[in-house]
């Protein structure tokens, strides 16, 4: 399902500078306590990283099934050309939208990379604001860190797909790390790691995330004046 970009911006803009634990008291208070947090497997690839907040933009890879052709280095140059073209040609790059957050089911592949600096870099000038992968994540880790490109998931991983993933599906829930992703959901990531709200009940997650959120900072900044700590952001 395609949602209105600008309803996805407002929706963005519900849960800016909520924590992704103010998120999660936002679902205990609507009775999702056990739903929307992955598995602390997957962590933010790069730090020192500040929250992401984007909407989810969902895609499949499964395994490829093979076999590699028996080629030359040129003509396993030309085949590769075909493979990008026809096998793994990652459709969800065809509609991205400001804000997405493109969430990468790898089907149980563990040593391969949906990401590198070159395609995150397209689609950060896309709009893409989030990276999520549930089998390794990402390479070129050295040229993604200065590109501000902000991956979660559970290492870095060298190999290119060529003949090791096919792209299958686009705009599907999928599964990672134990939470469902449906299109249009919202996705939090921080430090903390990921948490994913559906998008029914986004409106009044957000709005029980700051209920919490609100008196954190309340307290907190009282502790800072009382111990003559400089103010930020967090508690103003």
């Amino acid at each position: 399902m395609n949602y209105d970009p600008k309803e996805n911006l407002e929706i963005i803009e519900l849960f800016k500078k909520l924590r992704v634990t103010d998120v999660r008291d936002g679902l205990d208070w609507m009775g999702y306590h056990h739903y929307g947090s992955l598995y602390p497997t997957i962590k933010p690839l790069f730090r020192p990283r500040t929250a992401t907040i984007g909407i989810a933009k969902t895609g499949r890879y499964i395994p490829y099934q093979g076999p590699v052709p028996m080629v030359t280095q040129e003509e396993y140059t030309e085949w590769a050309a075909v493979y990008y073209r026809d096998i793994c040609n990652n459709p969800w790059d065809k509609n991205l939208n400001p804000g997405d957050f493109l969430c990468i089911d790898m089907s149980g592949q563990e040593g391969v990379n949906a990401f590198g600096s070159a395609n995150t870099l397209w689609q950060k000038g896309q709009g893409v604001v989030g990276w999520l992968t549930s089998g390794g994540g990402v390479r070129d880790t050295d040229e993604c860190v200065l590109q501000g490109i902000n991956v979660w998931g559970t290492h870095a991983s060298q190999p290119m797909g060529q003949a090791r993933i096919r792209s299958i599906d686009v705009d599907v829930p999928i599964g990672i790390a134990g939470a469902a992703i449906y299109p249009g959901d919202v996705v939090v990531a921080d430090g903390d790691g990921v948490i994913v709200v559906p998008r029914a009940v986004a409106r009044d997650v957000a709005k029980w995330g700051w209920h919490e959120a609100r008196s954190d900072k309340k307290g907190r900044k009282q502790m800072y004046i009382k111990l003559g700590m400089e103010l930020d952001e967090t508690v103003e």
